[in-house]
């Protein structure tokens, strides 16, 4: 029996543009979809967040819709107030990765993110500050 190794910088590159190109894809459709859904109007056919479903609670990216919504629109300004945290963390940090993702998956080479426990503790922090201010500021 033969044995594999890891995958080649070829490949890796191979399957990074096909998920790019996959999630591009997706992104796009979605946001042509949301381009024309107005979230804040009631009656949108939109995913319902399950969190506030079952709690009655604001989770931490409730109003996420609504923020792609309005920077789709250019309203940078509601979709600060749709979602702060969101927008000013969430957003960067998701960029960042996908980012570092694509790059070092072009150059062949595998990423992988791994956060530490320290770095789990900030981002279940954030998360559990903002949900706390947002749902007792009201």
């Amino acid at each position: 029996m033969e044995r594999s190794g890891p995958p080649s910088g070829a490949a890796i590159r191979s399957r990074t543009v096909r998920r790019a190109s996959l999630a591009l894809a997706a992104g796009a459709a979605a946001a042509v979809y949301l381009w024309h859904t107005n979230p804040h109007r009631s009656g949108q056919v939109l995913i319902p967040c399950p969190f506030r479903l079952m709690t009655g609670v604001l989770c931490p990216a409730c109003g996420g819709t609504r923020m792609a919504y309005d920077l789709l629109h250019g309203d940078a300004v509601q979709a600060f107030h749709d979602n702060a945290v969101l927008l000013v963390l969430g957003v960067p940090a998701i960029a960042y990765v996908l980012l570092r993702w694509l790059v070092q998956g072009l150059r062949g080479r595998a990423y992988r993110l791994q956060l530490t426990g320290r770095g789990n503790a900030v981002v279940f922090g954030i998360a559990a500050v903002w949900m706390l201010v947002r749902n007792l500021a009201g």
